[in-house]
């Protein structure tokens, strides 16, 4: 047990030991902490929250992959990407984007209302941050361990801020 929990102390603790990451991951683990605060039913408030912790994330992640031409205008390179990089962040933009979009227009499109119900969504950008941005690679181990800690990590965070929650 011992090694997954180093495992997961290097995905945490990554980003804070890269200046290019800090500004990418604070804003997950405010987002993280309002949702954490905010009630755990469905509303399109939690929605625009996740919306939001998901296109910065998204975002994050593409960031290095834009080049400037000489004209100045931007291009995006994927060849860099790995396929599963690409693929987790296109997901990610794309929830984001269906999340942001029902918190705006106060409606869920059919069969998407867990979006609007993802109060713990920020613990996998966080988790997956660093991997995603590339300062660590994808393994089977990893992602173990993302789903190793993420049931104790929700019952620290669900009931270490139930005194401060919904008062």
């Amino acid at each position: 047990m011992s090694h997954h929990w180093h495992a997961f102390v290097e995905l945490i603790r990554t980003p804070f030991l890269h200046e290019a990451l800090i500004w990418g991951i604070v804003p997950l683990y405010f987002g993280l902490l309002i949702n954490e605060l905010t009630s755990d039913k469905a509303s399109f408030r939690t929605a625009l929250q996740t919306g939001f912790s998901f296109l910065w994330a998204g975002a994050q992640w593409l960031w290095p992959y834009f080049k400037l031409h000489k004209a100045g205008e931007p291009e995006l390179d994927f060849g860099a990407m790995l396929p599963v990089n690409l693929l987790v962040t296109f997901l990610v933009i794309v929830l984001g984007v269906v999340a942001l979009v029902s918190g705006l227009r106060n409606k869920f499109p059919k069969h998407l209302r867990f979006i609007g119900h993802t109060r713990f969504a920020n613990y996998f950008m966080i988790t997956i941050f660093p991997i995603q941005a590339h300062y660590l690679g994808w393994t089977w181990e990893r992602l173990f361990v993302i789903v190793l800690f993420a049931v104790p990590i929700w019952l620290l965070l669900h009931f270490g801020l139930m005194p401060v929650r919904n008062r």
